[in-house]
């Protein structure tokens, strides 16, 4: 992905070089299609992002993305190809086998539909293969091609442009910064972190008429604090769509307490504790249980969620009553794209869902499991209801403590502040293996008295969720492992009676 600064980018408009609508170019390799079925995926992105070390903003830099994604269908096979309209260093991120550098000239365009339509003659029949969805089967209201119908989503249609955003979005962020900076050198402390912003407009077309189109904004800042004692340094993160809700000087007040905990630092050997997660640890586990939460893999017994014989765990109790894990497209916190889009097929997706509307959907409800991720073919097999993956994960089980409530109440525990280095150990009961990192401390009779050692950990996020004996008040929170590919999640605190710290680790 090429950088282009404001400079550049503005040498370029006073050049007349104003690249073809992303809609238009959708319609034309649509038009181009030999195959028997065609999607075609178009995005367009634009971030920006700042960075500071040491009390000072170090870089800054602006980026602009587009991408075209074909899948053609032949028979009951498909073959995908992928490009990028703007120039990409020679393997660089994002190049791949079969890849055409520039497809919006009619030569381009063409050789690259011609691409996927060969590997999906190429290709043998796909086990997802179904019928590509059209305006009346998608679930979506959608006018027809070239109508400038679709759903109106994100303030606009399948003919408007891409929204994109720009510096101006760090325009009160970037002010308050400076004023931590200042602060923090006053006291002898130090911040690094990092920010961006990334807004991406999705259009989607289909052979048989589909026309959608969503834009995207997503954010996100993570900060670092370091003091001058051994184990004093502290991490926080946050998502956001704007940063609008970015308290700077909200944060950095946080982050000073929690290096004023690390001025005493404590040994502690391996083993289980009563512990604290905050809403970002939380986070980062529930990903992982969603992750694996396919509903074809556990048909096939291979997953936490199986049962002998091809069953699935589906009305089992695996949280106390009251917990609900749940996705919605729509929610006004954490709304994400509300169809399917998908360039591959594996068992969390299928390139033939292409356009399916996707609506709230409850994954555990009252403590027991009530829906795998289930793509139609995968859904059909299993005899479930059609429940695709959604960008968004929220859980709940009506608490209503805050975490500095629930270390108050605490008689001796730990409490961490962030997860880190996860990697599953064995699929079958989903258990994790990984780092703390940043900040774990010791709670004695309700107060924070000192920063502990690092642990690594063993545990599986479905076990815990039948150990937990508190969930607290939820929030909005950010995971910290798996931030960059799953940002926005709601989640409580969590009290577990015998976190398992299997061993001291070295990290720092």
């Amino acid at each position: 992905m090429s950088q282009v600064t404001g400079a550049d980018a503005t040498r370029a408009d006073r050049a007349g070089s104003v690249p073809e609508a992303a809609h238009e170019i959708v319609e034309r390799a649509l038009a181009l299609s030999r195959a028997d079925g065609c999607v075609v995926i178009a995005t367009e992105s634009s971030s920006v992002n700042l960075r500071w070390a040491t009390n000072t903003l170090t870089t800054n830099g602006a980026s602009r993305d587009r991408s075209i994604t074909v899948v053609s269908v032949v028979g009951r096979s498909f073959g995908v190809r992928t490009a990028s309209t703007i120039d990409t260093p020679a393997g660089g991120r994002g190049a791949r086998p079969g890849d055409v550098a520039h497809p919006t000239d009619a030569d381009g365009l063409a050789e690259l539909v011609r691409a996927a339509e060969d590997a999906a003659r190429e290709a043998e029949d796909a086990e997802d293969y179904a019928d590509l969805l059209g305006p009346t089967t998608a679930g979506l209201s959608t006018g027809g091609p070239g109508t400038g119908g679709g759903p109106v989503t994100a303030g606009g249609t399948f003919t408007d442009p891409a929204t994109r955003t720009g510096t101006a979005v760090f325009a009160t962020f970037a002010r308050d910064l400076a004023e931590a900076f200042g602060s923090a050198r006053a006291q002898g402390r130090r911040l690094f972190g990092f920010a961006q912003h990334d807004v991406t407009t999705t259009w989607l077309g289909t052979s048989t008429g589909l026309r959608l189109r969503h834009s995207q904004p997503t954010g996100s800042v993570e900060w670092n604090a370091k003091s001058g004692v051994p184990d004093g340094s502290v991490w926080h993160g946050q998502s956001t769509r704007d940063f609008t809700d970015v308290d700077v000087a909200a944060t950095d007040a946080a982050l000073r307490s929690r290096l004023a905990w690390c001025e005493r630092s404590v040994e502690l050997p391996a083993g289980r504790y009563e512990t604290l997660l905050p809403p970002s640890a939380v986070a980062d586990l529930m990903i992982d249980l969603y992750w694996s939460a396919a509903g074809r893999d556990a048909a096939e017994g291979r997953t936490v969620f199986s049962r002998p014989g091809g069953a699935t765990r589906i009305g089992e109790a695996i949280g106390p009553a009251g917990l609900r894990l749940f996705s919605d497209p729509a929610d006004p916190e954490l709304a994400t794209t509300p169809f399917v889009t998908a360039a591959s097929s594996s068992s969390m997706s299928s390139v033939f869902d292409n356009g399916l509307a996707l609506g709230a959907t409850d994954w555990i409800r009252d403590g027991a499991l009530a829906a795998l991720v289930q793509t139609r073919a995968s859904a059909r097999a299993t005899q479930s209801p059609v429940t695709p993956i959604i960008d968004n994960l929220i859980l709940d089980a009506g608490g209503s403590a805050s975490l500095e409530e629930m270390i108050a109440s605490t008689r001796r525990g730990l409490l961490l502040t962030s997860l880190w280095y996860i990697r599953t150990v064995d699929p079958e009961v989903l258990l994790l293996t990984g780092l703390t990192r940043d900040g774990v401390y010791l709670v004695e009779n309700g107060e924070v008295t000192g920063a502990v050692n690092n642990f690594r950990f063993n545990e599986s996020p479905v076990d815990l969720l039948g150990r937990t004996a508190e969930l607290g008040a939820t929030t909005r929170t950010m995971a910290r492992e798996w931030a960059d590919w799953f940002t926005f999640t709601r989640m409580p605190p969590m009290r577990v009676p015998d976190f398992n710290m299997s061993s001291v680790s070295p990290a720092s």
